[in-house]
């Protein structure tokens, strides 16, 4: 009893030696944490755990989400008439699951970076063809699909977390971006040719 006691107790300390060895230094969370938002809103949700029909997937925005912690944040923080990523880390990405129209220019589907000039009164709002970037230090206006200027529509209550929604409109969406005292909507259009259709139940 006493030798399988042992045998026991070496195996266990065997393990935890290996798992030991195994260990990684892995990365804390950040302090702007990535998230994503979809349109429909809360697609995978609706359709895949509520199983309703949500209609087709029409975009999503990853984004960060950087805090504002007591700081000014525009007119400081982030500068006016400075290009901005629209967040923190990697710089914003949507995606569009088909063709879309946007101040006026037909938007093909696909993956986009998402920039925004920001000034006191109006946000310009640029998608870029280039993907996969770090901030804003290569941004190549170059590579522009569309730029549009948005007006400043201040909050009553400031956001602290820097937030991206979609929101249901006529004819399309509306993508809300807003931070601190702050907000623009950047309207998202559909052409007939892409105009999604929910299917009724039966």
């Amino acid at each position: 009893m006493m030798k399988k006691a042992m045998v026991v107790a070496f195996m266990m300390g065997m393990f935890c030696l290996n798992a030991g060895a195994q260990d990684k230094k892995l990365p804390p969370m950040d302090a702007s944490p990535m998230d994503m938002a979809y349109y429909p809103v809360m697609y995978p949700y609706v359709v895949k755990v509520k199983g309703e029909n949500a209609g087709p997937l029409v975009a999503r925005v990853i984004y960060s989400r950087p805090q504002t912690k007591g700081r000014e944040i525009f007119g400081n923080l982030e500068e006016y008439g400075k290009i901005w990523r629209l967040g923190a880390n990697e710089a914003t990405e949507i995606e569009f699951y088909r063709p879309v129209v946007i101040a006026g220019k037909s938007i093909p589907k696909g993956r986009y970076t998402m920039y925004a000039i920001p000034t006191e009164k109006n946000w310009t709002i640029i998608l870029n063809r280039e993907t996969d970037i770090w901030g804003a230090f290569k941004y190549d206006p170059a590579k522009d699909v569309v730029r549009t200027t948005l007006p400043v529509l201040p909050l009553n209550t400031p956001i602290d977390a820097f937030t991206m929604a979609f929101e249901k409109a006529d004819a399309g969406a509306t993508l809300i971006i807003a931070w601190d005292r702050v907000s623009v909507n950047m309207p998202i259009k559909w052409t007939d040719a892409s105009k999604p259709t929910v299917k009724k139940s039966k």
